[in-house]
């Protein structure tokens, strides 16, 4: 059997094709499973903080209006002062914490590691490629 010339170097471009689409993939793979993981835990960490932030919630709330109750009823002839001055308080306390909470979760990047690693991989592909480099 005799080859035709170039079969060798056509058979080697396949193979390095070949190879390089199965490493992509296995990258892609490893990736897309990162990102499930993390998902994963984000979803359980948001869950934990909500079911946490309830009950906290619900516990204050019965705490301030058994505390509220108590100075109402001490001082029963300025009741409508009292009550006026606790609202007054009650929404701005309302409006600070409703700012701080849009601050804290602005803070907060879902799918750091991931981004991180395909940042990685960018910056190799671009090195072994030649495209990160300047031009001489």
């Amino acid at each position: 059997m005799s080859s035709t010339p170039g079969s060798g170097e056509a058979g080697g471009l396949f193979a390095a094709l070949r190879t390089t689409a199965v490493t992509l993939l296995a990258t892609a793979r490893t990736r897309i499973e990162l990102a499930g993981n993390e998902l994963a835990s984000e979803r359980i960490r948001l869950v934990r903080l909500l079911v946490l932030g309830i009950a906290a919630l619900f516990c204050l709330g019965i705490g301030i209006l058994l505390a509220i109750g108590l100075v109402v009823a001490l001082n029963w002839d300025n009741r409508l002062v009292i009550l006026g001055a606790f609202a007054a308080a009650f929404l701005i306390a309302g409006g600070l914490l409703f700012a701080a909470m849009q601050r804290a979760n602005d803070r907060h990047q879902v799918f750091a590691a991931t981004i991180a690693e395909l940042e990685e991989d960018l910056r190799q592909l671009r090195a072994a490629t030649g495209h990160g480099k300047k031009p001489d």
